[in-house]
């Protein structure tokens, strides 16, 4: 057996100096034997793993879904209590002439109540339905494997999140109406405040009639506030919250129609990604 030059002068030394058979020798470990460091996956590489399996086109369309609704849902909810004062107030004194708008608005706001806590959980939904695509499109977790059961399920949420996206145009459209009725009327106040026609006689000319939108019928009394009258309407707190809480509803609804948008491209696009994995896992075990 051939000795490295390290034994063989190990062996001398002790030849030399007997006492010292008595110490043990340690072999230094050399750089091979030691674990580095960068061959565990540490903290930052954690970090990485987990940030790469975030859903963020979910998480942004979810914040912003939130976002709308929330804005929809509260300052649509006070500009239509708003509209009710001013109505009964000023353009409808008879209260039979409004009582079936007054049941309408009062229906729509407990609708408001459900569209609220729906999408709440709706979107709670679709960002836990975005963690497990993406988590199974990346592969980033043995046990995140696509399944037909869960790409049956993500085809339901692409088919109800299409859904709800033609239904919620629908809701931006409708709240548009209160928006472009006020806007009439500010108009309208502001013609009167306008130096060319403040103090002239065509003042109490300028008129605005409520019953022509349809809302009152057309025997309500006095359906109609001209001059002067109008303009301290425009003033009031009623008047001026009620038109800016619908100019706020009405963009919360467009940042919801966004929002299921970006839920519509992920989801779609999740769902096609799924599908084309299982085929090539079907391919691969044949």
């Amino acid at each position: 057996m051939v000795n490295s030059r390290a034994e063989m002068e190990i062996g001398r030394y002790h030849w030399m100096y007997p006492g010292s058979k008595n110490h043990q020798y340690h072999p230094v470990p050399t750089l091979g034997d030691r674990a580095s460091p960068l061959s565990s996956p540490g903290c930052f590489e954690c970090c990485i793993k987990c940030l790469g399996g975030v859903p963020y086109a979910s998480l942004v369309a979810t914040i912003l879904c939130f976002s709308g609704v929330a804005l929809f849902c509260g300052c649509g909810h006070v500009a239509l209590a708003g509209t009710v004062a001013i109505l009964e107030q000023h353009f409808s004194t008879n209260t039979s002439d409004h009582a079936l708008l007054s049941e309408v608005i009062q229906l729509m706001q407990y609708v408001i109540y459900g569209i609220a806590s729906f999408f709440f959980l709706y979107g709670i939904i679709l960002l836990a339905e975005g963690f497990y695509t993406t988590s199974a499109v990346k592969e980033l977790h043995g046990e995140f494997k696509t399944t037909a059961c869960g790409r049956c399920i993500s085809g339901m949420f692409v088919f109800l999140t299409y859904v709800l996206g033609v239904a919620w145009l629908g809701v931006f459209g409708f709240s548009a109406v209160p928006v472009f009725m006020f806007y009439n009327i500010w108009s309208t106040c502001e013609v009167i405040k306008s130096p060319q026609t403040n103090g002239t006689a065509g003042v109490e000319q300028i008129c605005v009639d409520i019953r022509q939108y349809g809302i009152i019928p057309w025997n309500a009394f006095p359906g109609k506030i001209c001059g002067s009258a109008l303009e301290n309407i425009c003033n009031t707190n009623e008047f001026y919250m009620s038109y800016h809480l619908f100019i706020v509803a009405c963009a919360g609804a467009g940042a919801t129609v966004i929002a299921l948008l970006i839920y519509m491209m992920a989801t779609t696009y999740n769902y096609a990604v799924l599908k084309f994995k299982s085929r090539e896992d079907c391919c691969t075990k044949f």
